[in-house]
């Protein structure tokens, strides 16, 4: 082996294809940078446009991803590599990893299931894959709530599009249900109207649909009314809140009892003379 044409051809070699190694990293670098301000300049002009808040993010992850691709596949031209082939390398690297991860293309496939079906909407209070909060971001992955204590929590996508979801803001109204129970002792027809004059005076409370109150079992210790007025879902909590203390408040000033579980315990005393 004749070691100086060996370095000259490795000189050589290293010359022509070292540049433009180099210069295919280069460009990829600065191409990844470029994707990515893209991605985030179609989503400043969507929220400016007043577009949609759940499929903004969604549209700046397609488009990121667009542009790093074509980056990628002239980056690899600048080495040689022609397109055609590059993209078949693509397609049998893609073949192998989607075997590999299965579950991230499922959360992937469940992601654009939720931005086409829309189950919930950014800003809505769901109870999706378990966990209740509000709905931050629907990512292609994840999708971010946040919960009432303000704890960021990131859920697959699978999960969420696999399980049950309960979405408390996409009604306009709610109905608040409450149990109240009154002594037996009582007179239930005061214990019925000191119930309707308290939610007759909370403005919140909707005056279509009606409120329900009405008796509706024979509990162990109490005699039970089912309250069930009617809110927008806005007011819902405060006005779950005040009724609960007012309800407490004017039934005793009424002459209610407000009954608890109670244990009657009998002594029988035994004369042990007489045995």
């Amino acid at each position: 082996m004749d070691v100086p044409v060996l370095l000259a051809t490795l000189q050589e070699l290293a010359a022509t294809w070292g540049l433009r190694a180099l210069g295919a990293l280069a460009f990829l670098l600065v191409g990844r940078i470029v994707a990515r301000s893209v991605g985030r300049a179609v989503e400043r002009a969507l929220k400016r446009s007043h577009f949609d808040d759940t499929l903004t993010p969604f549209i700046g992850n397609i488009v990121y991803t667009l542009v790093l691709l074509a980056v990628i596949i002239a980056a690899a031209g600048m080495v040689g590599i022609q397109a055609g082939s590059f993209i078949a390398i693509i397609g049998a690297a893609g073949l192998a990893v989607a075997l590999a991860f299965q579950g991230t293309l499922s959360n992937f496939a469940s992601g654009i299931m939720l931005l086409t079906f829309r189950p919930f909407q950014v800003g809505d209070f769901v109870d999706a894959g378990g966990t209740m909060g509000s709905v931050q971001e629907i990512g292609v992955f994840t999708t971010t709530l946040a919960t009432p204590d303000n704890v960021k929590i990131i859920i697959p996508n699978s999960q969420v599009s696999g399980a049950i979801i309960r979405n408390y803001s996409a009604n306009e109204n709610r109905r608040i249900d409450l149990v109240v129970g009154v002594g037996y002792d009582d007179d239930l027809n005061v214990a019925r109207d000191t119930i309707l004059k308290v939610i007759q005076a909370d403005d919140r409370v909707l005056e279509d649909p009606a409120p329900t109150v009405a008796v509706d079992n024979m509990g162990a210790s109490s005699m039970d009314f089912v309250v069930r007025p009617w809110v927008k879902g806005a007011d819902y909590w405060e006005a779950k809140w005040a009724l609960t203390k007012a309800l407490k408040e004017e039934l005793e000033a009424a002459g209610c009892n407000i009954p608890y579980p109670q244990r009657d315990v009998h002594l029988y005393s035994h004369d042990t003379a007489a045995d």
